[in-house]
Parts: C-alpha cells; structure tokens; sequence
C-alpha cells in the first residue's frame, strides 16, 4: 500500500486528499494540519465578523470525523509539519503538546498556503492588532469587538480581505478607517476602476486614507495611536492588519526543494517539485500566468482547488497538466461589485505589450425592463492580434456574468472579432440583445476598422486648446452633473443643424456621458470633413476627487438605516431624464414649506443630478441613499431668494435666468427635444417661453377646420393634422420613423410628446404661438391646443431681453 502525505488541509490540500480517494481505494492518505481545522471557508471569514453569516458552523467544510467517515483520511490537526527530508522520503512532525515523530511517505503534496505578512514596524508586536487568516483569528477579533466594547477600527491595506473586512466593520456599526499604502486600493484594477470603488466605500461612511503609510503603533490605555510617514496620526481602539501573504514555507529549507525569492516552491506543469513524487499547490507555489507565461504567486482559492484535482491525478498516473492561471477575482463592496481578470493597463505598460483600452458603461440587462443598471467596463486587447488581454468591470448587478464570460474568452484565446460573434442567453430580465461582452467586441472592430478614433481622460491634461475644441454633446440639462473645464455645449439632438459653428482647422474631440452619443457625433463630423476623436467612456470615465464623509448612523446588514418604510417612497423607478426631475418639481410645486418628499429612483444618474437640482433650486436635500440599485432621496421644499411662495407653487422672480426659445421646426425629434429641454429648465427654477411660429405651430395642433381658403386649405393639406402626425427630420419614411421613435420612447418609459405638452404647461411654460404666422399659415385658435397664450415678436423679445439662454429649434 502506497502512502500519500499531504500537508496542509482547507482548499488545496482537502482537494487533493478527497480527489485521491475517489481515484483509488488502496492508497493511505494522511492529512497534517498545524491548526485546530482542517477544512473551513477562508473566504468566508469576513462576513461571520460583520454578523452577514451568523453560524459559524456553516464556514466549517469538514471535520476530521467526516472525513474519515465519507472518504477514510487520517486527518492529523494540530500536527505542525517543521521538516522535510526528500532524499529519505520523510517528514518530521510536531504535536501540540510538542512532541515530534518522523513519518515516512510515497508521495508528499505541500500546501501549506500563505501567512500574513508582518512588516518590521515598531509597535506591530501589541495585543491589539490582529491579522485575519483562519479561523481562530476570526474568533480573536469577534471577542475584542464583544468583551472590549470596540467602537474604533482601523484596517492597515487595501485589499481583498482588508476591503471585506472593513465593510463587514461598519455593518456592525464600528467607526471604521481604511489605511492603504500605494494611491489606489485593489491592485488587480487600474485608477480609473478602483476609484469608483473607493468612492463607494466613503459614501458608505468608511475613511479611507490612501498613500499613507504607517511607521509606528503606539499603545495609549486601552487605544492604539498610529503614526503615518505623512505626520498623521490616528487613533484606535483595535487594529486589523491586512497588509498582504506571504508562502509559509520555512520549514522546507534544507529539504533539497527548490525556493523563489520570496519563499513560493517551484513546479512544473504536472505541479510536481523538482524532487520526484513530491507535489506541490496553493498559495505557497509559483504558477504560470496564462497569458505571459511568466511565474506569478496567486492566492486564490478557486485554482488551489482545480490544482488539488490536478495533483491528485497525477499521483495516479494521469499525467494532468496545470496550464496557468488569469487571477480572475471578484469583491462586494457595500452595493457595488468589482471584478477583474487577465492583465490591467499597468502590467501591459511594465511588459511592453502593444494594446488598446476599451470604456463603456452598458446595462446589466435590457434597460425598459425594471432594474436595469448600468456596468462600468474597462477591456484592453491585443493590437497585433486582436486577442482580449484583460478585463476589470464594477456595477450593481450582471458584473459576475460579464466577467466570467471574459474569462473564458481569454482562456481559449478569443479576439475582439470573436466577442462580436459571441451568442449569449438574451431575455429583458437577464441580458441586453446586444450583451456587454458583444459590445466591448463591436468597439473593438470599430477601432480596428478605423471608424472611431479615442481620446482619454489622460490626454485632456495636456490638450492644446489653440489647436482642439473640445465638444460636450449632451442635452444642456444633464450639464447640471458638471462639464469638463473650456468645453462648449452642442447638444447632439441639434448638431446636424449647427455643425457649421465649428471650425474645420481645429482638432474635435468629443464627449457625452458615457462615450456613445460621442461616437454618434464622430461618425458625423467626420464624414463632414471634421478632425474627430472621441473621449472613451465619456465624462463617466472620470476619476472622482474622494473626500471623507462620515454619516451620522451607521449601515446594518440589510442596508442604509436612512431607508425607512419602502412604502413611504414616491416610486419613480423606470424613468428616464429628465423624468424624475420633473416629476419630483410637480410634487415639490404642491407642497408647504418645509414639507418633504421621499422618491425612490432607478435612473443610475439620479444620484448626481438630484444633488444639482437641490442646490440649484435651494430646496433641500435632506438624505440620499442607494440600496439594490435604488437611488432614495428625501426633500423638503425650501423658500430662496429666487423661489418665493405664491398659490403652492414655485414662481420665478425676474433676474435675467430665464429660458426663451423659438421653436420654428415642426419635426417630432426637434418638438422632444424642445419640451426636455423646457421641463429640464424648469425643474431647475427657470422661467420659460417658448415661442412657436410657422412650421413649429404644428406642434401645437390638435384639428383642422372645415372653412378655410384655398390657401388655407393648400397649408392644412401640408402641415400634419396634429402632434401625433408630426414626421422625424431624418430617415422618417412614410411615417415609420415617427412611429420607431414613439415605439422606443413607450417601451423604455420616456415621456411622449404629449405627455411633456401637458407636464410644461400644468408646470407653467410659457407656451406662445406666434399670431403672425397663424394668420399667414390660415391657423386659427380653436385649432391649436388649450392652456397656451397668443402674441407676437414684441412679447417674445421682452421675455428674451430677460433671458440668459435663448434657443432657436
């Protein structure tokens, strides 16, 4: 009988043993775990400490009884292997009562795994730091935070664990500080990703210090001083280091084993060592990455368990091979989700390696049906050959499928055209019919095929503005969010019109809110002649400046405790800008002073242009919250300088921040767009006039009379019989464009014309239909719609002589 000794349980070592038995029966297995478990969820650890998992026998696998029972292992804990003899074949084994025994082997398997690391400060040897690696650390810190009454933590690093840890913190309602060494928490994403990370973690009230390093613990009574190199200092009542691993292999020196710098065994593809029929896996050893092929310790557990699979089959013979590893990684951080895997951008740039970066900002699923919220990509090819090289992602929901799916891209060596191809489960509640992964694809060809050309956040530092314009080509009432410094504001819905306003013998660069209104306007321009780029991912692609925010309650498991009863909330859920704006100025008009309004929102970019609205309009905003993909606010209405009461309603004092605008054109795209932009304006506590003459009085029509002229007649005949009848400016074919447009408008719960007629004037529009050409055009008053006024040129003029914008459509 052959005799397999593996050292070391939990992912790679218990793998191994229980993929040995079910191969063969005849073998011995002995299992040596230096510690009380021989099998628990390591990954789980965190979420007991935050009360997320309240058994704590749920993170235990499995005992040395079961397994003895199910798969007869002789499972040894509190046995410390402290020596390896690979020419005798044996190991030296010490007890917990110190007793040491010698036990001869057939094959050895290593997985010893990692141990944290404790760097050389002064002060770290003080009983009230604590590392989080197994279960009896986890016990540690629970008792400290029970017995101790702690209120104070800091977490020392930024990642997986120091990150879950600090989350799992503030659950319990813990004042929690975050300290991380290098400018960005999370090394696997790039600063563009780990910042909306970041971001998630202060708006959730943790305080997180980046590029501090610590350089001395001070114990003060019961709390811990922490000295910072910046001069800092922060004070604490417990400290949790999570600092980073190391492979815990100490004891194989002198074994004949071959070592790395840092300690992590050598393997070859079988995962064997250099010494014959001693194995090795986990934490502890250095593998292949799948893509540069170059050694790389990775402490994940999903490969320690695939290559417990491999050693075990290699023991009996099956000659299997470990071909690498991609490091795909996934956290929770509060509501968001972050997943990367491949290379990011700072290890191509280290490499050398010719690539290009891919920005979007897609749905998780089908954006007209409920819940849809958007994923923030960043995807980087191959630009010889096209291959996808890495892809980092973070969103609400949907992240896990994405990246699991460019995982496997990558593993089989799939290219941008590839992706494109890709057919993929699609129904409105899971996936959009063009899924993101689709899309990181189609970008990529468009690169390729040299039908987009990209600028990046990067390049608008060093932008020569004597020789580049940069245009913003959203609506005016999304540039409440903020707009990048020296730009100028073409709406894309009006470019087509207003394109000649920019120069030919300048650079365009381009950007909307998420990069694909942008590239829409790079098509044109460019096919107009126009030197075009476009901003990848659009102004969403920004780095947010992070600034520490402590809110006065603190989270609970199920979410922010500023969310109370779910039925108390307006739901707003399903709209579109500027939808909720709108909706929530009707409300705000009805209200007292003082009162206040609760909405829950899911338009992703509700969270910023609330806080616009607010402060533009003086009302206040009293809390704002996010919870599974919600936007919750509550208002109270609030008197200004500007806003005086008067019949319920907000009325508008005279002071030149008026909107006027002649709405000339009688095409369905150009009528939408006018009224948003009214609505928008007035949600923001402008005064508006739009005035309507000639063909735009179609708009306004609602029958044709019987008794007209000749001429009369000629014009009804040519003018549609009402607003339902209006035709697009392009591509209206018979009125099948028109129709598309209401169509998408109805299923993705967009306000149709209609509806935003009527919202302006209940609002307080000044609708004015020009009586000039009324009469010219043979249009009499019983013909247009109720609740608009009559006048001419000189009434417009003196609304606009008051007006600091002032449209022509």
């Amino acid at each position: 009988m052959k005799k397999v000794l593996i050292v070391g349980g939990v992912a790679g070592g218990a793998s191994t043993a229980t993929r040995l038995r079910r191969l063969d029966e005849s073998l011995e297995i002995v299992i040596f775990e230096k510690g009380e478990y021989v099998s628990f969820a390591n990954c789980g650890l965190p979420y007991y400490i935050g009360d997320i998992i309240q058994n704590r026998e749920s993170l235990l696998v499995q005992t040395p009884e079961s397994l003895k029972v199910r798969f007869n292992l002789d499972v040894r804990v509190n046995s410390e292997v402290v020596g390896v003899n690979g020419k005798d074949k044996k190991v030296k084994v010490k007890t917990k009562n110190g007793e040491e025994y010698e036990e001869s082997f057939d094959f050895l398997v290593l997985s010893p795994g990692a141990k944290p690391i404790f760097p050389a400060i002064k002060g770290i040897e003080n009983k009230k730091i604590f590392t989080l690696r197994n279960i009896n650390d986890m016990d540690k810190i629970k008792a400290e935070i029970k017995n101790n009454g702690v209120k104070k933590t800091v977490v020392v690093g930024g990642g997986y664990v120091g990150i879950e840890t600090a989350e799992n913190l503030k659950y319990l309602g813990i004042d929690v500080t975050l300290i991380e060494a290098a400018p960005h928490i999370l090394a696997p994403f790039d600063s563009e990703i780990s910042n909306i990370l970041e971001y998630e973690l202060v708006n959730n009230g943790i305080n997180l210090m980046i590029s501090e390093k610590v350089v001395e613990f001070q114990e003060d009574g019961n709390e811990i001083i922490i000295k910072l190199e910046s001069g800092k200092i922060v004070t604490t009542d417990m400290v949790i280091l999570s600092i980073g691993v190391s492979p815990d292999t100490k004891f194989l020196q002198g074994s004949g084993i071959n070592l790395g710098e840092k300690g992590h065994i050598f393997v070859n593809e079988n995962l064997e060592t250099n010494l014959k029929g001693v194995y090795a896996l986990g934490d502890s050893i250095l593998v292949k990455n799948y893509i540069t092929n170059q050694n790389v310790g990775i402490p994940l557990a999903g490969p320690a368990n695939r290559q417990g699979r491999i050693v075990a089959g290699n023991i009996v013979g099956r000659n299997e091979k470990y071909k690498g590893s991609l490091g795909t990684a996934i956290i929770k951080i509060f509501e968001l989700t972050g997943a990367s895997t491949g290379l990011n951008e700072r290890s191509l740039k280290q490499l050398n390696i010719t690539y290009e970066k891919i920005y979007l900002h897609p749905n998780n699923h089908a954006a007209y049906y409920p819940g849809a919220s958007p994923i923030s990509i960043k995807a980087l090819y191959n630009k010889e050959n096209k291959q996808i090289l890495g892809a980092q992602a973070v969103g609400i929901s949907g992240v896990d499928k994405f990246i699991d799916v460019m995982a496997t891209s990558i593993k089989f060596k799939a290219t941008i055209d590839d992706l494109a191809e890709l057919e993929l489960a699609y129904a409105p509640p899971f996936l959009s019919a063009k899924s993101p992964a689709n899309m990181v694809g189609f970008i990529g060809q468009n690169i390729e095929d040299d039908l987009l050309e990209q600028v990046f956040m990067e390049d608008l530092k060093k932008y020569d503005e004597k020789k580049t314009i940069i245009l913003d080509i959203r609506e005016e009432l999304e540039l409440i969010g903020g707009k990048f410094d020296n730009s100028i504001n073409i709406p894309l819905s009006e470019l087509r019109k207003r394109y000649t306003e920019l120069p030919k013998d300048k650079k365009i660069w381009t950007y909307c809110a998420v990069g694909l209104r942008g590239y829409i306007a790079t098509r044109f321009l460019s096919q107009k002649g126009y030197r075009v780029k476009n901003l990848a991912g659009g102004i969403k692609s920004e780095e947010k400046v992070i600034v520490n925010t402590q809110k006065e309650s603190s989270l609970t498991k199920e979410g922010n405790s500023n969310i109370e009863k779910e039925e108390d909330y307006l739901d707003l859920s399903g709209l579109s800008c500027p939808g909720p704006l709108v909706k929530i100025k009707e409300k705000i008009d009805k209200l007292g002073e003082d009162e206040k309004l609760k909405v829950k929102v899911s338009d992703p970019g509700f969270y910023n242009d609330i806080q616009a609205w607010s402060k533009v309009t003086k009302n206040s905003l009293l809390s704002l919250d996010k919870k599974d993909g919600l936007t919750y606010a509550t208002l109270q209405k609030g008197q200004t300088s500007k806003v005086i009461e008067k019949n319920q309603e907000n009325v508008i004092i005279e002071d030149n921040s008026n909107m006027t605008m002649v709405v000339f054109s009688g095409d369905l795209d150009k009528a939408i767009a006018a009224f948003i932009i009214a609505n928008g304006a007035l949600t923001m506590g402008k005064k508006v006039t739009m005035f309507f003459t000639f063909w735009g009085l179609s708009i306004l029509k609602k029958k044709n009379l019987a008794k007209k002229s000749f001429i009369e007649k000629m014009f009804a005949m040519m003018l549609p019989k009402n607003s339902q009848d209006l035709p697009v400016s392009k591509m209206n074919f018979f009125g099948i464009g028109a129709k598309m447009i209401r169509s998408v408008m109805k299923k993705k719960n967009i306000m149709s014309l209609e509806e935003l007629i009527k919202k302006a004037i209940d609002s307080g529009v000044n609708i004015t239909a020009c009586t000039m050409s009324m009469d010219v055009m043979g249009i009499s008053e019983e013909e247009l719609i109720d609740g608009i006024n009559y006048g001419g040129v000189g009434q417009y003029l003196g609304e606009a002589e008051k007006s600091n914008n002032n449209l022509f459509i």
